[in-house]
């Protein structure tokens, strides 16, 4: 799951170690998760340690076990920036192929998120995990369970408060879902989880 909006979320700010809270609107797409998460049951249930992650967590009805490694990709000196302002003096730049001064390159978010896939291929068989994290971060654990280079995140568009799912087309890796908003109401389109 991704977090819920953020004020800079909704502006396009680059967001990773800033703890912004929740928007009104981000409440509610965290408590929209609820009805779609809760007729579930999680082996394990992760969540970055930043408040507006663990926050929706909260809203979506459940108590996570921080991770580390589901923290948001570090933008270093680009913190707070929309990629028009980054774009001014670096114009081809994106996430995925930099530059990156201060902040992470792919590899190293790529490692962390491998990390998070290790942890839940770990579980017994049969047993699903829940996370709750960032845009990026996310992007890259898609990769990384589908045996990808992190730059292949780059593909995914996944916004707030969303619902996404890594599963298995039989031994194989696979996305069932993908950046799924919760529905208005019980009534009509579910999420298959």
């Amino acid at each position: 799951m991704r977090h819920g909006e953020t004020e800079w979320s909704a502006a396009g700010r680059h967001t990773s170690r800033t703890d912004l809270p929740l928007t009104v609107a981000g409440e509610q797409e965290a408590l929209a998760l609820a009805p779609v998460l809760q007729a579930h049951h999680f082996s394990l249930v992760l969540s970055s340690p930043m408040k507006r992650a663990r926050r929706t967590a909260e809203l979506a009805g459940f108590e996570p076990v921080e991770d580390d490694d589901l923290e948001e990709w570090d933008y270093g000196d680009f913190e707070g920036l929309t990629t028009p302002e980054i774009r001014q003096a670096h114009p081809a730049w994106t996430v995925w192929s930099g530059p990156w001064p201060g902040g992470e390159v792919p590899s190293q978010v790529g490692a962390r998120a491998r990390r998070v896939v290790e942890r839940v291929r770990a579980l017994p068989q049969g047993a699903d995990a829940l996370a709750f994290a960032h845009a990026h971060v996310l992007r890259v654990v898609a990769a990384a369970w589908l045996g990808r280079p992190p730059e292949d995140g780059a593909m995914l568009v996944l916004g707030t408060g969303t619902v996404s799912v890594l599963g298995w087309e039989h031994e194989r890796p696979a996305i069932e879902h993908w950046n799924v908003p919760p529905p208005p109401s019980r009534v009509g389109l579910q999420v298959e989880l």
